[in-house]
């Protein structure tokens, strides 16, 4: 009796084959987050996309191309605002709710990133720094445009902080000022429904302080 040999290991049914690139991508941010970067092998990636070991190094080098790919794949997630419209009347209320988006966007889909990046700060200096430097500017860059579309009905909108050149500045300052302090409380463990409880009015006190500054700062 001839013996029916099974699938290949990493060699998916048809019905299974999908985007091969996405499979491995999450099956190495699954394992990235759950068992850490060094903890995680190619080996355990190839078993979970299911994807063969020559298929991965066909699309990533090696495991750090792996890592910083997953990375990057995350920060392009955030920062894709395409489409979003803040919701209500007043400058206040939208900036509002521009920021309750883009914090709840960052602690509900990059946290455990954010965290195994910090991990491996110390062994990849440079994917770390280039992993912020690319989060950093293209968050800025689309929290600059939906500033400037946010403001563009105001009279006085293209003067001032929300002016050519210094419109990236602005934009770097109100990140800083909604994200930074939830980001740090929820690193060190705060628990995320306390957070939630939080964020309307902390985005509220914070958009108020910031719209403040850029009256102080208008040019006539």
């Amino acid at each position: 009796m001839t013996k029916k040999s099974g699938p290949k290991r990493g060699r998916p049914p048809k019905d299974l084959a999908g985007d091969v690139q996405a499979r491995i991508l999450d099956a190495a941010q699954q394992l990235f987050l759950e068992k850490g970067y060094r903890s995680a092998s190619i080996d355990d990636i190839s078993e979970m996309a299911p994807a063969s070991k020559p298929t991965i190094y066909a699309h990533f080098p090696g495991k750090e191309a792996l890592f910083a790919a997953v990375v990057a794949r995350t920060i392009s997630g955030l920062t894709d605002f395409e489409g979003f419209e803040p919701e209500g009347r007043t400058l206040h209320d939208k900036l509002t709710s521009l920021g309750t988006a883009i914090v709840e966007k960052v602690m509900e889909e990059s946290l455990g990133m954010v965290r195994a990046t910090i991990a491996e700060a110390q062994r990849f200096p440079e994917l770390s720094r280039n992993v912020h430097d690319a989060a950093r500017d293209r968050s800025v860059s689309a929290i600059s445009l939906l500033l400037n579309e946010t403001t563009q009905k105001l009279a006085r909108a293209p003067k001032g902080p929300f002016r050519g050149k210094r419109s990236l500045a602005t934009a770097q300052i109100f990140l800083d000022l909604i994200l930074l302090p939830m980001l740090f409380r929820s690193l060190v463990g705060e628990p995320p429904k306390e957070l939630r409880r939080e964020l309307s009015n902390f985005m509220r006190e914070r958009v108020g302080f910031f719209l403040a500054a850029c009256e102080a700062d208008w040019t006539p």
